[in-house]
């Protein structure tokens, strides 16, 4: 037998097989778990009180957008700029 003919051979004994388990019924599995997603709690804004001497305190005065790197953008909130300056 060739080489190819064992290859048909092989390939046809495998079909035999999957059409086989394909012809079988199968048996009722148990009702799925149902995944419980665990809520998370809304996140509560950072509340600043201005300084006493009337300026506005530093968190609310910069953008606070966060990098991979985990630097903070220091331009301020709500910049029209494209890019976000980091320090």
């Amino acid at each position: 037998m060739s080489k190819m003919d064992a290859l048909r051979a092989m390939r046809e004994a495998r079909y035999e097989q999957m059409s086989a388990r394909a012809s079988k019924p199968v048996a009722p599995t148990t009702k799925p778990v149902k995944s419980v997603k665990k809520e998370r709690p809304a996140p509560t804004p950072v509340e600043t009180e201005p300084v006493a001497d009337g300026t506005e305190p530093v968190e609310a005065s910069v953008c606070g957008h966060r990098a991979i790197s985990g630097r903070t953008c220091t331009r301020e909130p709500g910049h029209a700029a494209k890019s976000h300056r980091y320090s």
